[in-house]
């Protein structure tokens, strides 16, 4: 027999043998529980995410069947046009006088309660007015706050909209007379 090719298969199948048993005992399933784990979170998110769109695309289907009818646009042109007519020039000397502070028009942090973060949020929300956060429903107001996230749960935006609604009506002494009352936006 000749050992000269005996001795390296030998070799070849006893270094087989310990890698196989090597990558079982240290690659053992530890990254599989990783893996299995980021897999469910990631799985939790699309179901989310698909629930989201079926009710977004349900809302804009009422949406579109409303406005076919005819009564939804004639709804929101003559909510238009009532927007229009109600519009009040700023007066930025009357707020100034009201608040003891220069304040730029349409700037939501004169809300008691909202800062700049906030205000960034409705902002992504296209809500960028006084008039149009005073229209924005304070149920819509939660969901923006809650599109920031659990640092923004503690925020109560139940008086945002008559706020900004008084600040964009011009009334501003009635608007700090009731800040000053209010506690924390509350």
């Amino acid at each position: 027999m000749n050992w000269c090719i005996l001795i390296p298969l030998l070799v070849g199948l006893i270094s087989a043998i310990l890698g196989y048993l090597l990558g079982k005992l240290l690659g053992g399933s530890g990254d599989n529980d990783a893996y299995n784990a980021r897999i469910a979170s990631l799985e939790a998110d699309l179901k989310v995410c698909k629930s989201s769109r079926i009710r977004l695309e349900s809302d804009l289907s009422s949406a579109k069947s409303s406005l076919s009818s005819g009564s939804g646009a004639a709804n929101m042109a003559s909510s238009f046009a009532g927007a229009a007519t109600t519009a009040i020039a700023f007066d930025g000397a009357a707020a100034k006088a009201a608040f003891g502070k220069k304040v730029k028009e349409n700037d939501l942090t004169v809300v008691e309660g909202i800062g700049p973060k906030i205000q960034e949020l409705f902002h992504n929300f296209d809500v960028k007015t006084w008039a149009s956060l005073g229209a924005t429903s304070v149920e819509k107001c939660q969901e923006v706050l809650e599109s920031g996230g659990a640092r923004f749960k503690m925020h109560n935006p139940k008086t945002w909209p008559k706020q900004a609604g008084l600040a964009a009506a011009g009334k501003w002494q009635e608007l700090k007379d009731w800040q000053d009352a209010l506690d924390g936006g509350r």
